[in-house]
């Protein structure tokens, strides 16, 4: 009897959806998309790339305001997509790497109803919201390069946009820029360095927006057919590299090795076949002879990386010292779940724990800010997150390596940006300012955008799409 009151239940409910507004509308939606120009992947490319483009000089606000309008218009072609059933490889957006995604996303929102500051903790579950459907758009777009070389469109965007702040940061450095907060010791033998910020009014942001820059140029330089855009690329990477130097951020410093290694042992291993075996271990070796090498050279750069050893004898070491006392005393209150999400919900939170005359607006400290947020059940989450993309993004390296598919190198530099933004977030909040968020995502789409899937791996394979403009 209960199973033929359940079948009879379920054939009432597709009887009902089956004459209901809903499917109406859905149906609607999905017939419109189809003989739509408004409604397509390529004006969501086209809107992405817009909003790379001016990254780096709108306002925290205005970013936000572009991205909902982005995620709001992604809702539109995801919907339409089911309704009328076009979905595909090439539009689908489910990965391996969603799974963790989506319980993270799952995890926020529990930790947003739960928070002691729940107005607070739903503007941040928001703006994560809009982020993750950024990473969902820029996934969709990049899995249709087999029409459009995207790929190489939204990180050309990228490296283009750097360029102009490359060029006002130098400016900057050779005419002195007002100093904005205080960046600087004044006790240390820095004071009165001019630390560069560009547009970004922050020399640790203009650091973490610029990072990314580096493996990207470096790898067009290599991918891209066109000499005289191999000889661009190439350039950015040098700027950026030199002008992240002169942001003189420890934590840009730290972010900028870490990614240079990453980088060097991932090209090192592309090319494994036609090197000797000692190459990874001599090209380690020659990086770290050339860090020691530049510290030698470059006094004031010495002085600010080895000021990060200085303990409680740097100004701004001690500064984070007892911040990160005061967010541990925090996270012992409510280590499961968290607070919530967003930077207004620790601004709320903080005060009350915090030791007189340090406060503070984050963590400054990724780890630590996202255990304050979504306790130790997301932070173990978002590791489980990283260490998906890592790993995936590893496996389809490895797999385009054997293909010998030269766009398989968009996945070193993803990894590299990966690594480098990720040592810069052990000491360093920028991590969550839209400028480098944004860009993170970029990185993790474009792994995510060679993942195969079952329908892929079913297909016979096809012929090489027009992003692949080079063979090895």
């Amino acid at each position: 009897m209960d199973a033929k009151l359940k079948f009879t239940n379920i054939k009432l409910w597709q009887e009902w959806w089956h004459h209901s507004q809903m499917r109406a509308i859905l149906l609607y939606l999905g017939n419109w998309q189809q003989g739509s120009y408004l409604v397509s992947t390529s004006l969501c490319g086209l809107l992405l790339i817009g909003l790379l483009a001016l990254l780096p000089y709108l306002s925290n606000n205005q970013i936000g305001i572009v991205s909902a309008a982005i995620a709001i218009y992604w809702v539109f072609l995801w919907v339409g997509d089911r309704a009328s059933k076009a979905i595909d490889a090439a539009t689908s957006v489910w990965t391996p790497i969603h799974l963790p995604l989506a319980v993270y996303w799952g995890i926020a929102s529990i930790a947003t109803m739960l928070s002691p500051a729940r107005r607070a903790a739903i503007d941040g579950w928001v703006k994560l919201t809009i982020y993750f459907i950024i990473f969902a758009c820029l996934n969709r777009v990049m899995r249709s390069s087999n029409k459009i070389p995207w790929r190489s469109l939204l990180v050309g965007t990228y490296l283009l946009t750097t360029v102009l702040v490359c060029i006002h940061g130098m400016r900057q450095s050779i005419l002195g820029a007002e100093d904005l907060a205080t960046w600087t010791d004044p006790t240390s033998e820095l004071a009165g360095t001019t630390r560069i910020y560009s547009f970004l009014l922050n020399p640790n942001l203009l650091a973490g927006y610029l990072l990314p820059a580096i493996p990207l140029g470096v790898v067009g330089a290599i991918h891209w057919r066109s000499w005289g855009v191999k000889f661009v690329a190439l350039g950015v990477a040098i700027a950026a590299w030199y002008c992240t130097s002169l942001t003189y951020s420890r934590a840009g410093q730290i972010g900028q090795i870490a990614e240079g290694l990453a980088l060097l042992i991932c090209l090192a291993h592309w090319w494994a076949s036609r090197l000797p075996k000692w190459t990874i271990p001599g090209v380690l070796s020659g990086a770290v002879g050339a860090i020691a090498l530049a510290l030698v050279i470059f006094p004031k750069q010495r002085v600010r990386f080895l000021s990060i050893f200085f303990g409680r004898n740097d100004s701004s070491n001690n500064f984070r010292l007892n911040v990160w006392m005061s967010v541990l005393q925090m996270i012992k209150k409510k280590p499961v779940l968290g607070y919530g999400p967003g930077n207004r919900v620790f601004n709320q939170i903080y005060p009350y724990y915090q030791r007189p005359g340090y406060s503070a607006l984050g963590a400054y400290s990724v780890p630590l800010e996202i255990t304050f947020e979504s306790g130790i059940v997301g932070l173990a989450c978002y590791i489980w997150l990283v260490a998906t993309v890592i790993r995936y993004g590893w496996q389809n390296f490895n797999r385009l390596r054997a293909e010998r598919a030269s766009e398989g190198l968009w996945i070193a530099a993803s990894l590299s940006i990966i690594v480098g933004l990720m040592a810069q977030g052990l000491f360093d909040t920028i991590w969550y300012r839209p400028q480098v968020q944004i860009i993170w995502w970029l990185a993790i789409a474009l792994i995510a955008s060679f993942c195969i899937q079952p329908i892929d791996q079913a297909r016979a394979p096809e012929q090489p799409s027009p992003d692949s403009e080079t063979q090895i």
